[in-house]
């Protein structure tokens, strides 16, 4: 009998908690479900959950975060052509998602429907949360920008798409609280015609201005491997661009940086959060149920170049010098040939480091 590492046997035992709060959370739904017949249907300890979930609500983000994971690839690439087919496409991914109405209201199809009750219900999630979706708008916007009709070129596209994922909230949270109600067809159209909409929708961010420059420097730059999550492939983190340096409440400044970094260059956004346990799962769930709708709208040589890093560890941060690292963090930094040669700090940094 081959003998399990320490850190073998704690992702084993991380596993089995996930699987067996999947299904309490299927039958008994989140404020039903109990850490206690988690612990017994995982066949561990009540302490053993919580080593590995700091609390029912981190494991119930958690839960959420693998299933949308697993979800399968589009079975075909993106064929959209104007941004309001893509906001079509979009929509109709995103509504795919949902439960079917006639399916039973504690099956595993279901497990998603208590997540906007329990964000409502709290400060410390909604704030994140809020971000989570501006960055989800700012990448679908600047998708739709590269996408015709020719009369919208230049024009900015993040309004339309915050418009198109505050339908698409208000019909999930319908269609758990009203099977039946609406018409999902009619909701895909409405979000095929945000892109023909006159919405006043210009970059012109009035603090930029006041921004002070970013401090030159010379550093070496090492930075340890990463994963780009909004991709799911290698972020190489290495090459030429910005790197951000992101709290959860300071994510919709990741624009700044992609709107000013020159157009061969990369902006990486390492997220950091000093609550790990509870809303590093939240970020990846958001993240990734961005990415499964993308890449069944927009193809990829259409999507900003952007690359999303989960810092929750703090280890890239600390390679490009940040050390401290809380949900308010804003810092930034210019790379150039594996060198670290500006440096930004504070409310303004991702602008700063990318026009250096």
């Amino acid at each position: 009998m081959v003998r399990l590492s320490r850190a073998q046997t704690q992702e084993h035992n991380r596993a089995r908690v996930l699987a067996a709060a999947r299904s309490e959370l299927a039958e008994h739904g989140f404020r039903e479900a109990r850490i206690d017949r988690i612990a017994e249907r995982a066949e561990l300890t009540r302490g053993a959950v919580y080593s590995n979930f700091p609390g029912k609500r981190a494991l119930y983000f958690a839960v959420l975060a693998q299933e949308a994971e697993r979800a399968a690839d589009p079975r075909r690439p993106p064929t959209a052509t104007t941004a309001g087919a893509a906001l079509g496409d979009f929509a109709r991914a995103w509504l795919a998602g949902l439960p079917p109405v006639l399916d039973d209201r504690r099956s595993a199809s279901r497990l998603s429907r208590d997540l906007l009750p329990e964000i409502v219900a709290d400060d410390q999630v909604n704030r994140p949360f809020a971000q989570l979706t501006s960055l989800g708008a700012i990448v679908l916007g600047m998708c739709l920008e590269r996408l015709p009709p020719a009369d919208r070129t230049g024009a900015r596209m993040v309004r339309a798409a915050e418009i198109a994922l505050t339908t698409l909230h208000g019909a999930g949270q319908l269609a758990a609280a009203a099977p039946g109600f609406g018409e999902p067809f009619a909701v895909i159209r409405a979000c095929e015609h945000l892109a023909g909409l006159d919405l006043d929708d210009t970059w012109r961010p009035a603090h930029l201005p006041h921004v002070p420059p970013a401090r030159p420097t010379d550093e070496r730059w090492s930075p340890p491997a990463a994963t780009d999550a909004l991709r799911d492939e290698p972020a190489d983190p290495g090459r030429d661009g910005v790197l951000a340096v992101l709290g959860l409440h300071r994510l919709s400044a990741v624009e700044e940086a992609l709107r000013a970094a020159p157009p061969t260059a990369t902006v990486t956004a390492a997220l950091v959060t000093s609550d790990p346990g509870e809303l590093g799962p939240l970020a990846r769930l958001a993240v990734t149920d961005l990415r499964n709708c993308l890449r069944a709208a927009v193809a990829p040589s259409a999507w900003p170049r952007l690359r999303i890093v989960h810092d929750e560890s703090g280890e890239l941060a600390a390679a490009a010098g940040v050390s401290a690292t809380s949900d308010a963090t804003e810092q930034a930094v210019r790379i150039q040939a594996g060198r670290i040669t500006a440096r930004a700090d504070g409310y303004g940094a991702c602008h700063a480091a990318a026009s250096a």
